[in-house]
């Protein structure tokens, strides 16, 4: 059973991780050219976005208080972005393709379709837990995104949504899973991993860890639809 410790060792995920990634993929359009200095600075505009986002939201936020937040000066924020349009396009871009990336490296090779779901259900909460800035920024602004944007964030959703469709479906097609419904099932899970990173102060003061928590999701999946003879298969 992979915890949160050993997830950090393999998947090596962080703020500067995904600076750095946007400075490679938007070199071109970044004025800063040399990269250390750019994804220091990347790394002040996001964590500074995110705290503003947390205090008075995105949609409130002004870029005189992302100056003012981050220590930089106007002409500094427009090195790296146009506007807070295009910032909100970097922060969910990025953020998207990480999860996809995650998703997908930790389920590559796994040829068991029970601990393909048990991966898929730790995955998703260890990597909310260690970019737990990101998620609920990402769940909470949705609202406020413009039409392109709140459309990107939907399929971002269903695309997390689909990886535990696509592994119930072929559970029950082996005779693993007796879900009447995967896609609601899906639906259902994917409910349960939200309430984690959207509601962590409640498991904090209930001195509930992520892992056990990995755990109580996996043992209901477990006890709703795996097949009676499977259900000691899984960890």
């Amino acid at each position: 059973m992979m915890d949160l410790k050993e997830f950090k060792k393999q998947v090596a995920v962080s703020t500067t991780y995904i600076c750095r990634e946007i400075f490679k993929n938007r070199s071109g359009s970044i004025k800063i050219k040399k990269e250390n200095v750019a994804v220091r600075n990347l790394e002040r505009i996001f964590k500074a976005t995110l705290t503003l986002s947390n205090k008075k939201g995105f949609h409130a936020m002004s870029l005189r208080d992302l100056c003012a937040e981050s220590g930089m000066s106007m002409g500094g924020l427009y090195a790296y972005f146009k506007n807070k349009e295009e910032l909100l396009t970097l922060i969910q871009n990025q953020g998207r393709a990480i999860v996809d990336k995650v998703m997908t490296d930790q389920l590559f090779g796994i040829s068991d379709t029970i601990r393909s779901l048990e991966v898929a259900v730790r995955s998703h909460l260890y990597l909310s837990e260690v970019l737990q800035p990101w998620f609920f920024f990402s769940y909470m602004e949705t609202r406020f995104f413009n039409a392109t944007e709140g459309k990107r964030a939907i399929d971002s959703e269903l695309q997390t949504e689909t990886i535990f469709v696509n592994i119930l479906e072929q559970g029950k097609a082996e005779g693993l899973f007796y879900f009447a419904d995967p896609l609601l099932t899906a639906a259902a899970i994917k409910a349960l991993v939200q309430d984690w990173y959207l509601k962590r102060w409640k498991y904090r003061r209930r001195k509930i860890c992520v892992e056990d928590y990995a755990d109580f999701v996996i043992s209901i999946i477990r006890a709703y639809g795996l097949v009676k003879e499977k259900k000691n298969d899984i960890s």
